[in-house]
């Protein structure tokens, strides 16, 4: 108790100086840095799990301490599992605005009235109303981070905000590939290795006169990457990165 206190007075102090900046006091690399070394040295029968959830809440803390944290999620009629994983990440205290559609989500960000939205994970075959990554602005908005950060994998999201993300060591990139209307699969896969990017997944997504794709690859990778660059024939976009999240227990 001693400590948090301490801990609390310091980041208090460094809220009133200029230490912190005025940017969105959220650094999820950092955090996950954190927790991978705690798993690490746990032993015993207490979870990880609930190791997690325990920092998790003093992180969330920490933030609201050095200003006001709130955050958009995207809710469809049919289940909360976001707003219940964003509830577990965030916190207790950390302000939530629910949202029925991921655009209205975004816009809430984009407009000031919330720090980071919370969108579902993207699949293939995804209606239009969900594809959010397809017309994000990137890199004024980016993915800094991935949810849950342990347990099952199903349901997962996405954090969005109008920062950068950081790296935390073992980080995996969101690139958006935009083309012609007769771009397939197969050469967009090419392109993105030819200049040395390897994706683990790519979904496809088709409106009109262009196809996009979105692909999930290992590694860190800014939007000035010289790679994203050299892809011929298309257009690659950096839609962020998430530090790659433990296993379950």
């Amino acid at each position: 108790h001693d400590l948090l206190m301490r801990r609390a007075d310091v980041v208090a102090r460094l809220a009133q100086s200029r230490a912190k900046g005025a940017t969105i006091p959220l650094r999820p690399g950092r955090e996950a840095k954190i927790l991978r070394r705690l798993a690490a040295r746990h032993h015993g029968p207490l979870p990880k799990a609930a190791i997690v959830r325990l920092w998790r809440e003093m992180f969330a803390s920490s933030s609201a301490l050095q200003g006001k944290l709130s955050v958009s999620v995207f809710v469809p009629p049919t289940t909360n599992a976001l707003a219940r994983l964003a509830r577990e990440h965030f916190g207790t205290a950390t302000q939530m605005r629910n949202h029925p559609t991921a655009a209205r989500t975004l816009a809430a960000v984009t407009a000031g009235e919330a720090a980071l939205a919370v969108q579902p994970m993207p699949e293939e075959g995804e209606s239009p109303d969900t594809a959010w990554w397809t017309s994000l602005d990137a890199p004024r908005l980016q993915v800094i981070a991935r949810l849950p950060f342990i347990g099952p994998a199903q349901p997962a999201a996405l954090i969005v905000a109008p920062i950068a993300p950081d790296a935390s060591d073992d980080d995996r990139s969101l690139l958006r590939i935009e083309g012609a209307a007769d771009l397939s699969r197969a050469r967009a896969l090419a392109a993105l290795e030819a200049a040395g990017l390897k994706p683990r997944a790519l979904l496809l997504r088709r409106a009109g006169d262009t196809v996009q794709f979105l692909a999930d690859v290992d590694g860190f990778i800014t939007p000035d990457d010289p790679r994203l660059a050299a892809a011929k024939g298309v257009r690659v976009v950096s839609l962020g990165a998430y530090a790659v999240p433990m296993s379950g227990e």
